[in-house]
């Protein structure tokens, strides 16, 4: 079968957005270098899988998934291609009407193609304008941010990614990203055998027995991939073939003990490579996927730390009902203050979404009127507009800058920012895959301006 016979397209129109690039839209975020996400810089494509449904939340839905390229054909600039292939098989799966629907659904989130996304461009670029006939100079880099900043195909995918986003640094953000996704491919590959210790045995109460069972699952995993390894059969039915994937030069980044050394070791892949379709990524878990994970083993398995707990209280609220993401995103429609708060003291209640967490995940709901502050905004504001600032003060500093913006604050910080990490690295929709790991503070300083100037992008 050929490949233009193994390909299903579907051809999603864009109106109210003649002026929408592929490339602008998805390379606005740090969010579209985190697994499972793949941008193809020569062909100015996105890739990743999508689920083939919009309710995997509180259901018994299997999760089901697909191989999903968009691109934005030069001869039809106003509407966009997507090529859909069965994860497994590569072949061009049969889908049902509701199916290719929850992709299209997915696409338009994860690329802000609603009707309330175009009017906030819209209207963010006409405050640009007057803001800069005001003040007699125009910001070019402003004038050309595409005003809309990518996002997961979830609400679920972009809570946690937001939690790896906070207190640490962005190559091992990247490293626990890609660690959740390998996880997802072995939990829907392995033989049933090799799942059942991805899930406790013990009830949840039981801590002491739990943690031994994390022990002897640790070893009974580095044994059977050391076997596999060394074993010169391909034993397809044995789907956990973690050893397929490891890079011999991995070089952790940060301590670990001698069990999740040998068992992250062998299961991350090294961030030098670019992804490939034998790097055994699969798509973001579900919730259904992580709610019955044993909190010790996705710890050490993803090197997720204190994060592990918080994301399986996360989803298995979300599985059991406590949390309702659907609503959630549904309030959104409604933007306002009050609205906002609203979504702000829903979120609040969820362990793990302190303000710079929260505030991230307002802004990937669709509120660009609140700057979400760390260290990094502290260092921007420090070297771009030698402004002074602490963790207590950096509010109050960047809203002085950016509040002339409103309700659209965000937007202007966000595209100054993007625009300083261009002059640094070079235009990041070019950047290769091995090259993500270098946005970092340190390499922002001034002092590491030639040295990152040196790095190659082709």
């Amino acid at each position: 079968m050929g490949m233009e016979e193994s390909v299903l397209k579907l051809k999603l129109k864009l109106p109210l957005a003649e002026t929408f690039n592929l490339e602008t839209a998805v390379c606005s975020h740090g969010l579209f270098m985190m697994s499972p996400n793949r941008w193809d810089p020569l062909s100015r494509s996105l890739s990743r899988p999508l689920h083939l449904s919009n309710s995997l939340d509180n259901t018994d839905i299997p999760s089901v998934s697909v191989d999903v390229t968009i691109c934005q054909p030069q001869q039809d600039p106003h509407s966009l291609c997507i090529e859909v292939r069965n994860s497994a098989s590569g072949s061009a799966p049969s889908l049902s009407q509701e199916q290719q629907d929850a992709l299209l659904a997915q696409v338009k989130r994860m690329l802000r193609l609603s009707e309330a996304d175009e009017r906030n461009v819209r209207d963010f670029k006409r405050i640009v304008r007057q803001v800069a006939q005001e003040e007699g100079e125009e910001t070019q880099y402003m004038k050309d941010f595409s005003g809309r900043v990518f996002r997961s195909p979830t609400l679920f995918e972009d809570m946690v990614k937001c939690m790896l986003l906070c207190n640490c640094q962005w190559p091992r953000t990247l490293s626990m990203a890609r660690a959740l996704c390998e996880l997802q491919w072995e939990l829907q590959h392995c033989s049933p055998s090799i799942s059942e210790d991805f899930i406790p045995k013990t009830p949840v109460g039981k801590e002491s027995k739990r943690k031994q069972k994390v022990l002897k699952v640790a070893s009974k995993l580095t044994s059977r991939i050391a076997e596999s390894k060394a074993s010169s059969e391909d034993d397809m039915n044995l789907k956990l073939d973690c050893a397929g994937v490891l890079e011999e030069n991995v070089q952790p980044s940060f301590p670990r003990n001698d069990i999740e050394s040998d068992l992250h070791g062998l299961n991350e892949l090294s961030t030098t490579d670019p992804p490939s379709a034998c790097d055994r990524i699969g798509n973001f878990p579900s919730p259904r996927e992580l709610a019955n994970l044993d909190e010790s083993f996705l710890a050490k398995r993803c090197n997720l730390g204190y994060r592990a707990g918080r994301i399986l209280k996360l989803a298995r609220g979300i599985v059991d009902g406590q949390i309702q993401l659907r609503e959630l995103e549904d309030m959104c429609n409604e933007a306002s203050l009050t609205t906002y708060d609203k979504l702000a003291e829903q979120l609040s209640q969820i362990n793990g979404f302190g303000p710079f967490t929260r505030n991230n995940v307002l802004v990937c709901i669709g509120f660009y009127h609140v700057i979400p502050t760390d260290s990094e905004t502290i260092r921007h504001l420090k070297q771009v507009h030698a402004r002074n600032c602490t963790t207590k003060t950096v509010q109050i500093i960047a809203e002085s800058i950016y509040g002339k913006y409103a309700p659209f604050q965000f937007l202007a910080y966000w595209s100054e920012l993007w625009h300083f990490y261009e002059k640094r690295f070079g235009k990041l929709s070019e950047m290769p895959y091995s090259d993500y790991k270098l946005i970092t503070a340190s390499n922002m300083g001034i002092k590491n301006i030639r040295k990152v100037k040196r790095t190659k992008i082709f």
